[in-house]
């Protein structure tokens, strides 16, 4: 699967609940490294952001699967060499819990892998046990990987974060429309940066700075 452009680490703002798992993830490809790391969390939380950032560090040797995209295809088809590669990512673990086939699909792909060194990844809604995996061993390795917990950003952080990607855009954003966004924009981070995206497009378009009064006409507030 192909992987954004914009999601790497530089392109991360380091707010405080990620830290953790952002330092693992950055040393994975250390020998001493864990390599099977397991993040969980709400939507807008950052996970498919730090799964596509270790894949563009990791280069070709590496490779994202976004299982809500992926769960309609045949398990073994999607995962078929997966193991030779230094860096296996999967996102959206939930949306194949459960059922047989990639539930054993990944299991195999997890023992290859070890036997090969490489880093599994994975995120999802919930912890490993919560999840309801219904195959033993794979949920006992699930549960016994290094886990982090990703809240969802608060206001303040997310006010953060759109600050952050409207400097890396070259964008002037004052603290007072970054409030007037963040307060009226849907709760999910990924909408946000869609109006960041959205309103940087309109800027370029007619030359105008991004001022409360400007975002209130672009997005019709």
């Amino acid at each position: 699967m192909r992987l954004r452009d914009d999601a790497t680490y530089d392109n991360l703002h380091p707010i405080k609940a990620i830290q953790p798992a952002l330092a693992a993830l950055r040393d994975i490809a250390q020998p001493a490294a864990e390599k099977l790391l397991y993040l969980h969390g709400p939507a807008g939380a950052g996970k498919s952001h730090l799964l596509q950032a270790a894949c563009h560090a990791a280069g070709v040797d590496a490779l994202y699967l976004p299982l809500a995209e992926l769960a309609a295809y045949p398990a073994e088809e999607v995962l078929a060499g997966a193991s030779a590669l230094q860096l296996l990512c999967v996102d959206d673990l939930q949306a194949v819990a459960g059922r047989p086939d990639w539930e054993q699909a990944l299991f195999n792909s997890y023992n290859l892998g070890q036997q090969a060194g490489s880093a599994m990844l994975f995120t999802a809604t919930l912890p490993p046990r919560d999840l309801g995996v219904a195959l033993p061993d794979l949920e006992s390795r699930l549960a016994a990987s290094v886990v982090f917990q990703l809240p969802e950003p608060d206001d303040d952080e997310k006010a953060q974060i759109l600050r952050f990607r409207a400097r890396r855009r070259g964008l002037g954003l004052s603290d007072e429309t970054t409030r007037f966004i963040v307060t009226r924009a849907p709760r999910d981070l990924e909408a946000l940066l869609g109006i960041l995206e959205r309103l940087d497009e309109a800027s370029l378009e007619q030359q105008r700075a991004l001022s409360t009064p400007f975002v209130k006409h672009v997005l019709g507030w």
